[in-house]
């Protein structure tokens, strides 16, 4: 099951999500006539797995973790599926990353790998916009709009030897299956629970492929997770243009 969150005249609507039609309890949304989609989920942090395919590694000249590497995006990076990307107006030199992540569904904490499945409600899409040219993780990645996130949750998805794809104005970036992560994704829920306490909609991003190439305003950024479905954003000019 796909469940979504629709924005109809500033308030916030969540079902199931059919055909390009979000039902709920009581009604239903026409996305695109009644309202646009909303981010899937209201994360109060995101979580996000660095170095996790080989082929990163190798493109960043990364040593081989012996642990997940993890970083923190704020709820203000969240921007919704075909909703604008703003161009950081400190950098001159973005770049994208597709990446699945799992969706919480209930307060939690010190989960074993094997209790990971019975505390996530399902899995969306991340493109974890990231300037490069910035000093630390926390100033390149975690900054107002860059963490894309949708188009929905898939509720029944089994997270492991799926494929992915990025495409940048059509032209085929990022290719891979969630069989070369170096750790797996129950291992790295299970990891950094140990160290936080989770809330219902956070986010846990897995990490991305090599990811070549920059984005630049007028762009158009499509991740494709195979039983999740298509993020899909274009990248707006500085908020100060």
């Amino acid at each position: 099951m796909k469940r979504a969150r629709i924005d109809v005249d500033g308030e916030i609507h969540a079902g199931e999500y059919r055909d390009g039609v979000v039902e709920t309890d009581d009604d239903a949304f026409v996305v695109g006539e009644d309202g646009d989609l909303a981010a899937p989920c209201k994360p109060s942090a995101l979580y996000c797995t660095g170095r996790n395919f080989a082929e990163t590694l190798d493109q960043m000249e990364y040593d081989v973790p012996d642990q997940p590497a993890f970083f923190i995006k704020p709820p203000a990076s969240v921007v919704a599926h075909e909703e604008p990307i703003p161009y950081p107006t400190f950098s001159d030199e973005v770049t994208y990353a597709g990446e699945l992540c799992a969706v919480i569904d209930e307060r939690c904490h010190r989960l074993d790998p094997e209790e990971v499945p019975e505390v996530i409600r399902g899995y969306t899409i991340m493109n974890d916009v990231d300037a490069l040219d910035q000093p630390g993780r926390t100033a390149r990645k975690a900054f107002d709009g860059s963490g894309p996130l949708g188009p929905w949750i898939e509720t029944d998805l089994d997270p492991h030897g799926i494929d992915m794809h990025t495409d940048i104005n059509g032209e085929r970036r990022q290719e891979a299956n969630t069989e070369l992560m170096l750790f797996d994704p129950y291992d790295i829920v299970s990891f950094l629970s140990e160290r936080f306490t989770f809330r219902p909609g956070d986010v846990i991003a897995f990490g991305s492929p090599a990811n070549p190439g920059v984005i630049e305003p007028g762009d158009t950024v499509e991740i494709f997770y195979e039983g999740v479905g298509t993020l899909r954003n274009d990248v707006a000019p500085p908020a100060d243009e």
